[in-house]
């Protein structure tokens, strides 16, 4: 069954990628506050600026932080289903993750992540074994990877030279990506992309993701990197795909849990996992592009 926007499980934040409908003068089609969603988006990048301005560890307190709120709205969509994550060593593992990928490097993020992973499952077999133990430290696995672990590799960037550069340069083309799919798909959405999994995000939608996220890569390459355009091309097209993909795969999880948004955090964006869908999918492979790109690229 392909549902409505206002059913629940859609993903239908205004300034989520390849959106479609038209929106109305103060909310979207499906009765975001437009002007909220703006005011708290821009104080969101102001915020990350101001951590990442003199020195690069007000950004991993930040970092640490919204990984923490991000887990506990997990916590609390997958109580619907019956299913219950161990927090305490799921937090301090994730915050130690964020800590010892920027601190040491990806093989302390590996190694923490392992750690993590044993914790939480020695930690719910203790309060008793049986096939809800088993559901229980699935899902804890599921959330120590696709929330601490993924976002580990923005510290692995952070920790580079040129770190807070090139951190800003991610979370430039997380926005670039969002904001050109929401304004092309508003104006020209036509064709879904995944009517059964986000039935407002469409085609048109992805390649106004693809143009402006390209042109905010070429621009930070050069400018913030010194680095040659088609580095900023890889990065503009992978971005748009990865986090299209990242947010699919959240409108996925919300759709069986049969929830809008993963937490009412940030007015007019949802949770605080609404906002780090696209971003902790996309990250590993920011890290990749930087980190193997040739010489001759940087």
């Amino acid at each position: 069954m392909v549902a409505h926007p206002s059913e629940p499980g859609e993903d239908a934040s205004p300034l989520d990628p390849a959106t479609g409908g038209a929106a109305g003068p103060t909310s979207s089609r499906a009765g975001r506050n437009l002007p909220v969603a703006i005011a708290v988006g821009v104080l969101l990048l102001v915020g990350v600026a101001a951590s990442l301005w003199f020195r690069p560890e007000p950004f991993v307190v930040v970092a640490a932080v919204a990984v923490g709120a991000a887990l506990w709205e997990l916590r609390q969509a997958f109580a619907r289903r019956d299913i219950h994550l161990p927090m305490l060593p799921l937090q301090v593992g994730g915050a130690g993750m964020v800590v010892s990928a920027y601190t040491s490097g990806p093989e302390a993020l590996l190694v923490a992540y392992v750690l993590t992973v044993g914790a939480v499952v020695v930690w719910r077999v203790l309060d008793g074994p049986g096939p809800q133990a088993l559901r229980d430290c699935a899902a804890a696995v599921f959330a120590a990877t696709y929330v601490p672990f993924l976002a580990g590799f923005v510290l692995l960037l952070l920790a580079q030279p040129d770190g807070e550069l090139r951190v800003a340069l991610f979370i430039l083309l997380a926005v670039a990506n969002d904001t050109g799919g929401y304004i092309a798909g508003v104006t020209m959405g036509r064709h879904p992309l995944a009517p059964t999994v986000s039935p407002k995000k469409t085609w048109e939608g992805l390649a106004g993701s693809l143009v402006l996220a390209t042109a905010v890569g070429v621009a930070g390459a050069v400018l913030a990197l010194d680095a040659s355009p088609v580095l900023g091309i890889v990065l503009g097209v992978l971005t748009a795909i990865t986090a299209t993909v990242g947010d699919l795969a959240e409108s996925l999880i919300k759709r069986d849990l049969e929830l809008k948004d993963m937490g009412s955090l940030l007015p007019g964006h949802g949770g605080v996992l609404d906002r780090l869908d696209s971003l902790v999918v996309t990250a590993p492979f920011v890290y990749l592009v930087l980190t193997m790109a040739p010489s001759t690229a940087l």
